[in-house]
């Protein structure tokens, strides 16, 4: 915001910088003076530059704090909040995402624009952080700049500063109600159907999808009437290679596992970073609901067949990016 000096007498007439003024003496001392040599420039000459990225960022950071201090900001229903997601939660992954994982999309421009559809992805890693990197993907990467609203098994809601976090970044317990009003409300949802079984498989079975469960986000897509977009990640396997499981401590903090990688818990706090692996996410052809009725939401059958149809286009998907793949930390 452009600010303005007032004169010592109080009479509110605009006061020109100094700067200003000494480059005008300048000019006029230069034109008394004859013209200036081309070999010698005056300041005149230098084009004006923007502000700097650091500038820039403070003062993005600086309207962030005003938005909070004064209570500037939304948050839908489900405690979403894309002012916080889009200037402190995605900056935090987008480097995770960039530079340690180097993601790789394929396949965008099957996610719409608008209106409300649902991504359907495997799961794996150990930690869920495909989750994570599949929505800075749509964020940064989508012309839309699209934000994934993620269903979540319950145990992440209730783990403390965490499960408030997911509510912030738009996450929602996984159930159909919530995905259904979620989908018809136009947002684009997503859903990691092998749950905790994907994510927690030893490293042997890698890339072996799970059972994707009783199919209940196909039947949210036929109420509502959303396409089904597959979703393939090839990548989040290596990050903790997950070679053992002790049960006994799993029990005792409550976990569905505890898992053993090469670096943890051998190498402590250090073997929780996980390693660098190549990462691709591939978004296939929509499959699409709107050709049923609402009702046939109830046809055991056809959302069984549904349910396999997206499952093995993912696992064919994931077979053939593994086999374009030369190395899990290369690509």
């Amino acid at each position: 915001m452009e600010t303005s000096e007032q004169p010592p007498d109080g009479s509110g007439a605009r006061v020109i910088p100094l700067r200003a003024e000494s480059a005008r003496r300048t000019r006029g001392e230069r034109s008394e003076a004859g013209p200036a040599s081309p070999e010698a420039p005056g300041p005149e000459a230098a084009e004006p530059t923007g502000p700097s990225v650091l500038e820039e960022s403070i003062e993005r950071l600086a309207a962030f704090v005003r938005r909070r201090v004064d209570g500037d900001y939304q948050v839908d229903e489900f405690g979403f909040d894309p002012d916080l997601t889009d200037n402190v939660i995605i900056p935090a992954l987008r480097p995770l995402y960039r530079s340690w994982f180097r993601v790789e999309t394929i396949g965008m421009h099957h996610v719409p624009d608008v209106g409300g559809a649902l991504v359907v992805a495997n799961h794996s890693g150990t930690l869920p952080l495909d989750a994570l990197m599949t929505a800075v993907a749509l964020h940064d990467e989508h012309p839309a700049r699209r934000h994934l609203r993620m269903l979540g098994a319950d145990l992440v809601f209730r783990l403390p500063v965490l499960g408030a976090l997911t509510r912030k970044q738009g996450a929602t317990l996984a159930c159909n109600p919530d995905a259904e009003r979620l989908m018809s409300s136009g947002e684009l949802v997503g859903v990691w159907p092998e749950g905790f079984k994907g994510i927690g498989k030893p490293f042997k079975d890698r890339y072996k999808l799970q059972r994707f469960g009783r199919g209940g986000f196909v039947s949210a897509a036929l109420r509502t009437g959303v396409p089904i977009i597959p979703c393939s990640i090839v990548g989040a396997e290596e990050i903790y290679p997950k070679i053992g499981d002790i049960k006994p401590l799993a029990r005792l903090f409550g976990a569905p596992y505890f898992p053993v990688t090469p670096t943890f818990p051998l190498l402590g706090p250090l073997g929780a970073v996980p390693l660098p692996s190549k990462w691709y996410i591939e978004f296939g052809e929509p499959i699409r609901t709107d050709a049923h009725e609402p009702a046939d939401a109830d046809d055991p059958m056809l959302v069984f067949n549904l349910t396999d149809q997206v499952r093995e286009s993912i696992q064919h998907t994931l077979y053939r990016l593994l086999s374009q793949r030369r190395n899990a930390f290369l690509g």
